[in-house]
């Protein structure tokens, strides 16, 4: 009952096991859908590629973690980029020191600066995620499998929400929108049908005339555009994965 007081109990009679967070934290540069990853440093799995992470402190919850581990690993707070959890993974043999159960989140991050290795990463790079689809990379854990599920939740996800957008500026134009969507989905969109879409989504809203982006042509400055709140549903698709043609990219 609660309230009631706990009987008497060893803990040390139970197995131990230890939580803890790994981050997938996506950016896009070179228009190119690129990932956080951290070479370690120590044992196990030492100089193999692995998505930063680590343990939950006691004093801290889940989400307070994963919030820590963004700020600490990008230098990004929560409020600048959009964090999600993703499941939970929790294979006895995932991680040889011992029974570790670890809770996968996701990060969309805008103009993501170089990473510097620390703690027990020797180094750490921004690596497009086609190299790990490819197997051109072979990550430690379990983390090419929470990799893979990641890219699935963010791909899936931009299709009816706005939150691809969160790899743009806070004010954008609809064709950086587009290359975003064209660099997390390895395909080609027709620019004529995906400004529509933009236009008549419920999940943007113009925001105001500014300079032309990089590369514009002289004339009339681009249109710029803000989230209206990226969770919410824009009512049709911006755009289908199903895309006219694919390209591939580095």
């Amino acid at each position: 009952m609660p309230g009631s007081p706990l009987p008497a109990y060893n803990p040390r009679d139970y197995p131990p096991v230890a939580v803890t967070v790994d981050m997938a934290v996506f950016t896009i540069h070179d228009d190119t859908l690129r990932v956080l990853l951290v070479e370690r440093g120590e044992e196990p799995f030492k100089g193999a590629w692995a998505l930063p992470g680590g343990f939950v402190r006691p004093d801290e919850d889940l989400n307070a973690a994963a919030a820590r581990e963004l700020r600490e690993e990008t230098g990004v707070t929560e409020e600048d980029a959009y964090l999600e959890q993703l499941r939970s993974y929790g294979s006895p043999q995932r991680d040889p020191r011992m029974r570790v159960i670890t809770v996968a989140y996701w990060a969309a991050c805008p103009n993501l600066a170089p990473p510097t290795g620390g703690g027990d990463a020797a180094r750490a790079d921004l690596v497009p995620v086609s190299r790990v689809e490819d197997l051109s990379i072979d990550l430690a854990f379990d983390h090419t499998e929470i990799l893979g599920d990641a890219l699935e939740r963010l791909r899936s996800k931009m299709e009816y929400t706005a939150v691809g957008a969160r790899f743009c500026r806070p004010r954008f134009t609809i064709s950086e929108l587009r290359r975003v969507y064209e660099a997390a989905w390895n395909t080609t969109l027709d620019p004529g049908n995906f400004q529509r879409n933009v236009r008549r989504s419920s999940s943007f809203k113009k925001a105001r005339s500014g300079d032309p982006p990089r590369g514009h042509r002289v004339g009339r400055p681009a249109s710029l555009w803000s989230i209206r709140g990226e969770l919410s549903s824009p009512g049709r698709p911006l755009a289908t994965r199903r895309g006219p043609r694919a390209k591939n990219r580095g």
